[in-house]
């Protein structure tokens, strides 16, 4: 083992340690008054912040390794532009038929008079909604073709 091979096996040891820590210190503090008491309250935002560091931290881990490939990898950036462009098409394509019109439901005044309800959100909601759609029907449509394709072959 290299001497990054190294440095990574100490870092994750030190996540680990943090981690197990935190779950240990939770669990020997938990109780049923969470609203009442503020120690309880504590541990469980400790938590909850170290997990979204962990998920920060892993995704910019992941994001940076995957441009760091593109930059050395012609074939592999290629492959991530085409990507980029087929998710930005989606996108396009479901914004333009997401409607602006706020949904008529029991309880829409509430968020209509907080403003966390408006004409943007619901377009993006609906833009969000036809893009799961749209991934999901080339997805039952790319699983069946190769069905087919096996058969043929």
């Amino acid at each position: 083992m290299g001497k990054t091979g190294k440095i990574v096996t100490i870092i994750l040891w030190a996540l680990l340690i943090v981690s197990a820590v935190l779950v240990v210190s939770l669990m020997v503090n938990i109780n049923e008054e969470i609203e009442t008491d503020p120690a309880m309250n504590s541990w469980v935002n400790s938590n909850l912040v170290w997990a979204y560091i962990l998920i920060g931290v892993g995704a910019s881990i992941a994001i940076l390794a995957g441009l760091a490939n593109m930059a050395t990898d012609k074939k592999a950036a290629k492959g991530g532009v085409i990507s980029l462009a087929f998710m930005g098409a989606v996108v396009l394509i479901s914004y333009l038929l997401a409607s602006p019109e706020i949904p008529q439901f029991i309880g829409v005044d509430k968020f209509l008079n907080n403003g966390t309800l408006n004409e943007s959100v619901a377009k993006w909601v609906d833009t969000g909604l036809y893009a799961t759609y749209i991934l999901l029907g080339l997805a039952i449509v790319s699983i069946a073709g190769m069905s087919v394709m096996r058969l043929f072959k």
